[in-house]
């Protein structure tokens, strides 16, 4: 089986060689997190986890292969997959590993405790449960002392509490068994039998303008290109809509056994961005480089999944280029006196495919200036020659730099190959970005093809389509200065993918109010669980029936080109369940009550972890979404406690129009408040004042 080091090793590797190898195989989010952690670690100790929460849910998601190193060789406590070259030291394997993840290996896993001052020991009691079931064990320090309890941690909390105490002590986590060879055999026999008992997928494609049963060109493996932004601003919810949707798409593929590689490009030199950048007197590259940064903190706060791989144009310049040279050389090309070179819509027969557009509607000067040196005012440029003060790379026509279409099919091609199974973006890239993009790529290679292309709906503001243009837009960060990052994504899995979604406050209310329920029955039942044990009793039958027609409904709904809503909707009965067996008289004397909570938990976090929704503590986001819900209201915690005691106090007197006059000015304000037997509670609730006809 698999050995994953945690913590830098005792022979002493400096800070730089690890940077070495960080900087050639790591994404730089993940770079900067390691290197701030072992720069503070004198000998291999010091804590995992940056305080950076975004930073941190990014680097300790996971993921299902790691990089081998040996026992002899750098601690990586959550890496990118990919290979390792041989020559290593501790003789690095040449072929994939699977990574340590406890809640889906055949043997039961342990960390354990060495003979050393650092020892610490673990066991998980529960490996054979599938991914996102939760997970339950005891860690002890070197003195054999029991550090915490592991009852009730789902997937990710296990893993990052595990890091945690391993980061510190140089711990050595592995298997009981070594047989790699075996257990990918399992493994792949477990995924292929996996996929045959879900229902086939079917994903709705552009090109043929129907839904299509999903066939791979590789049987068990998925290749998927997503345009990525052009990095010159920060992110607005659009841009939180594509990557969410394919974030999802991306976990369900994983979720029935799918070997999913996901790229996901940035786009670092364009227009945009230096004008932006001398908007801002600052050196473009670096412009880019910073917002791409700013984009994977919203992206982690939305717990959108690193991609598998994230090329940057600037980076495949040599790529580009030599597209360019086979495009001219093939007859699809032109070269410009002052160095432009153009693509000929003319020599693509098949122009206009996926778009269904003609040619002759292509037409160039309704909204930009004709550039009469073209031979068709339609051909679009495929490299720019340099301007004054602009970064510029070499080339065969001279200084210059990419147009921007020829990007995304030269870095697809790279790390894909001309043919792969799925590309994806926002409906405003039809044309003529993915346009542009199927006629190079053709042009370039015969063998080019995507089998399936898949565009999301626009964000509208009343009805129109969100842009900077309009004036209309929202930016991620701007969102969740008063919501909560999955109120924002629960807003958005909330409509089906393909359909225009209208933002506003009052939709973004009900999203909020839906994860409080969520996540306030789930913490509700881990503390009974945690409290009463689990109980021996059988399952009740209403219980194992709400749990297999929620499983059913997840499967048939996702397989039904990612039917979110329906996903979500199929909670409300499991989660009405619980609360019934938690908070009514009935269900406390039920003699199944504990059983069933188990069983409904575990489902139900297993439909949440499907649709990104996976928390390491759900008191703990319970807390931050009410903390949005006072920011919203504009109140602080002692002014809601002192309306609270105000209150209290006008039902001790018996004044009841002025209890429910401050009941009132609260629920307008969008706090809820309930009273019971231990008193008056609060959580958020829909602003009333935010109502309007437009929502």
């Amino acid at each position: 089986m698999v050995r994953l080091l945690i913590g830098l090793s005792s022979l002493g590797h400096s800070a730089s060689s690890l940077e070495a190898f960080v900087a050639r195989r790591i994404s730089p989010p993940l770079q900067r997190l390691m290197m701030r952690t072992t720069r503070s670690m004198p000998c291999g100790g010091g804590p995992l986890l940056s305080s950076e929460a975004a930073l941190v849910q990014q680097s300790a998601r996971i993921i299902s292969r790691t990089y081998y190193l040996g026992r002899r060789s750098y601690g990586l406590f959550c890496l990118q997959r990919g290979r390792i070259a041989d020559g290593t030291e501790g003789s690095a394997r040449s072929k994939w590993d699977k990574t340590l993840v406890l809640a889906t290996i055949p043997e039961k896993a342990e960390i354990c405790r060495r003979r050393s001052d650092n020892g610490l020991g673990f066991r998980d009691l529960n490996s054979r449960q599938n991914a996102g079931r939760n997970m339950k064990g005891l860690g002890y320090d070197a003195n054999g002392q029991e550090l915490r309890s592991f009852c009730g941690c789902n997937q990710m909390e296990l893993h990052l509490r595990v890091a945690r105490m391993a980061s510190s002590s140089g711990v050595v986590i592995e298997s009981e068994k070594d047989r790699e060879g075996e257990d990918e055999k399992k493994e792949g026999e477990a995924n292929r039998q996996q996929q045959q008992q879900q229902p086939e997928l079917e994903l709705y494609n552009t090109m043929s303008k129907q839904k299509e049963k999903f066939r791979p060109k590789v049987a068990g493996k998925v290749s998927m290109y997503v345009c990525g932004v052009t990095s010159y601003d920060y992110s607005h919810i659009g841009h939180a809509r594509v990557y969410v949707a394919f974030d999802v798409l991306f976990r369900y593929l994983k979720h029935v056994g799918y070997d999913v590689t996901y790229v996901r490009n940035f786009t670092d030199i364009d227009d945009k961005i230096i004008h932006r950048a001398n908007e801002l007197g600052e050196d473009p590259l670096e412009l880019s480089r910073r917002f791409c940064r700013e984009f994977h903190v919203d992206m982690a706060m939305l717990q959108c999944l690193p991609p598998s791989m994230e090329p940057r144009v600037t980076d495949h310049i040599p790529q580009i280029v030599k597209m360019i040279l086979q495009i001219i050389e093939n007859g699809h090309g032109y070269v410009m006196e002052d160095g432009d070179v153009y693509f000929s819509v003319d020599s693509s027969p098949g122009y206009g495919c996926l778009s269904g557009r003609k040619l002759d509607e292509n037409r160039a000067g309704e909204r930009v200036a004709v550039d009469t040196r073209k031979q068709n005012p339609a051909d679009f440029a495929l490299w720019k020659s340099a301007k004054p003060g602009e970064p510029s790379w070499d080339s065969p026509w001279g200084p210059g730099r990419p147009g921007w279409h020829i990007e995304c099919s030269a870095m697809s091609a790279e790390h894909l190959g001309p043919a792969f199974d799925i590309h994806g973006g926002g409906m405003d890239l039809i044309f003529p970005h993915h346009e542009n993009e199927i006629a190079q790529s053709s042009a370039a290679c015969v063998d080019s093809e995507v089998g399936y292309w898949l565009h999301n709906g626009f964000v509208t503001v009343d009805t129109e389509k969100m842009s900077k243009s309009l004036g209309n837009f929202f930016t991620i960060r701007e969102v969740l200065e008063t919501y909560h990052p999955l109120s924002l994504r629960l807003f958005l899995l909330g409509t089906h993918y393909r359909s225009p979604i209208n933002y506003s406050k009052r939709q973004l209310d009900i999203a909020t109010d839906r994860l409080f329920y969520f996540f306030q029955a789930l913490a509700d039942c881990n503390q009974i669980l945690s409290e009463q044990g689990k109980g021996n009793e059988a399952v009740s039958k209403e219980a194992s029936e709400y749990a297999k027609s929620m499983k059913a409904a997840l499967t048939s709904s996702m397989a039904d080109d990612l039917c979110t809503p329906v996903a979500i909707a199929a909670l409300s009965e499991p989660l009405k369940l619980m609360n019934d067996l938690m908070h009514t008289k009935k269900g406390r004397k039920d003699r199944t009550r504990l059983a069933s909570l188990q069983l409904l938990r575990r489902e139900i976090e297993g439909v949440l972890n499907v649709l990104g929704f996976s928390v390491p503590c759900y008191t703990e986001v319970l807390d931050e979404i009410k903390e949005k819900a006072l920011r919203r209201a504009g109140l602080t915690k002692a002014d809601l406690a002192a309306q609270l005691q105000e209150r209290a106090a006008a039902r001790e007197a018996k004044n009841y129009a002025r209890s429910d006059q401050i009941r009132a000015e609260l629920a307008a304000l969008g706090i809820a408040l309930m009273d019971g037997g231990d008193g008056t509670q609060w959580r958020p609730g829909t602003n009333m004042e935010d109502i309007s006809i437009a929502d």
